[in-house]
């Protein structure tokens, strides 16, 4: 039985959505409401009330994320039109994964709230009040935790010469158009684009006195205060680019973890380094915790669990150069390789 406080249950299901599944660990950063609903779709009494449409209105204020959990439903939205709005998220739970996670039997109707750190809030069987309770509650709930963020911030990681050196370097280069690493409708892993998620150029950092010089600079400034802060060796480093976020397209990314699908299993931490100060906009915020941004100062450095769910708000003045590659050990690289076996064989078993 789930209870307030434990961890929510994550679960990646088939839903309505245009990627035609949900990967709830994205749910991070606003509260949650999982209506489970029983077996013969059966419509809660609070279903289309005027406490429901507050509820579905908090979702439009981007407060709150609704989900209908449909057991023995089909993998359409069709087929589960008593559902209460077309706005919310459908699983089609239809192998009963998601009820079997949060112990809730298939003929069962309930109402669980999740908060913004994926935590278990509320757990309430079904009654007609049920929705005047939640928008009760939610309406005296603290939009974001607003607690500490689990980053570490240094300044001097690199010197202004070889930040102007990084910058020289990108201006000299093609750069392309960065994608997102994410999975199709059948789990793999590919790249894509979108501009509307992801408005990033990138150049690939190949100048070896550049990377020598940027590892070095991680090695001897980052990697100490990485095992003294997290009690973690990180021995190998990836992804040496220079990217800019530009204000013309208001360059941003949206919330996102960087460890979660193949190719990225072995990621620890982000390592976002600045290289210049001439810009306005472009902080990094992390929902799960906080809305407050961070900006490290020119040539400072913002390290942070690739677990983390993070976002860059839109550039508004100027362009941000940053640096940005990942730390691993051989811990996580073993990690990442039992993963991905495992990825490998369940996307084996459905073709």
């Amino acid at each position: 039985m789930i209870l307030p406080g434990d961890p929510a249950p994550l679960f990646l299901q088939k839903a309505n959505t245009d990627w035609g599944r949900y990967s709830f660990d994205m749910a991070a950063g606003r509260y949650s409401l999982l209506i489970f609903m029983p077996s013969d779709h059966s419509a809660p009494p609070a279903f289309g009330t005027k406490v429901f449409r507050d509820l579905e209105a908090k979702r439009r204020n981007d407060i709150l994320e609704i989900f209908c959990i449909a057991g023995d439903c089909q993998e359409n939205a069709n087929s589960c039109s008593d559902l209460p709005t077309a706005d919310s998220i459908i699983v089609f739970d239809k192998d009963h994964a998601v009820h079997k996670l949060y112990n809730v039997a298939s003929d069962q109707t309930l109402w669980v709230l999740v908060d913004p750190m994926l935590r278990i809030k509320l757990v309430l069987p079904d009654s007609p009040d049920v929705a005047e309770n939640l928008n009760q509650w939610l309406d005296h709930a603290p939009r974001f935790q607003n607690g500490p963020i689990p980053a570490l911030m240094l300044d001097d990681v690199l010197e202004p010469q070889f930040c102007q050196a990084l910058i020289s370097y990108y201006q000299s280069q093609p750069q392309n158009f960065s994608g997102i690493l994410t999975r199709n409708s059948e789990g793999v892993a590919i790249q894509t684009v979108s501009q509307s998620f992801k408005r990033r150029h990138d150049c690939v950092l190949r100048d070896e006195a550049l990377v020598r010089g940027l590892q070095a600079r991680i090695i001897r400034r980052v990697v100490p205060e990485i095992r003294k802060s997290f009690q973690c060796t990180v021995t190998g480093m990836d992804r040496m680019i220079v990217g800019c976020y530009d204000a013309a397209e208001l360059g941003g990314f949206g919330p996102h973890r960087d460890n979660t699908v193949k190719g990225a299993f072995h990621r620890l931490f982000a390592i976002s380094l600045n290289l210049n100060k001439d810009f306005k906009g472009g902080e990094l915020v992390f929902p799960e915790f906080s809305d407050q941004g961070f900006c490290p100062p020119a040539g400072g450095a913002l390290i942070f669990s690739s677990a983390l769910m993070h976002a860059v708000r839109p550039v508004t003045e100027g362009k941000r150069y940053a640096c940005l590659p990942f730390a691993f050990n051989e811990d996580s690289l073993a990690y990442a390789r039992s993963q991905e076996d495992i990825t490998e064989d369940k996307i084996s078993e459905r073709k």
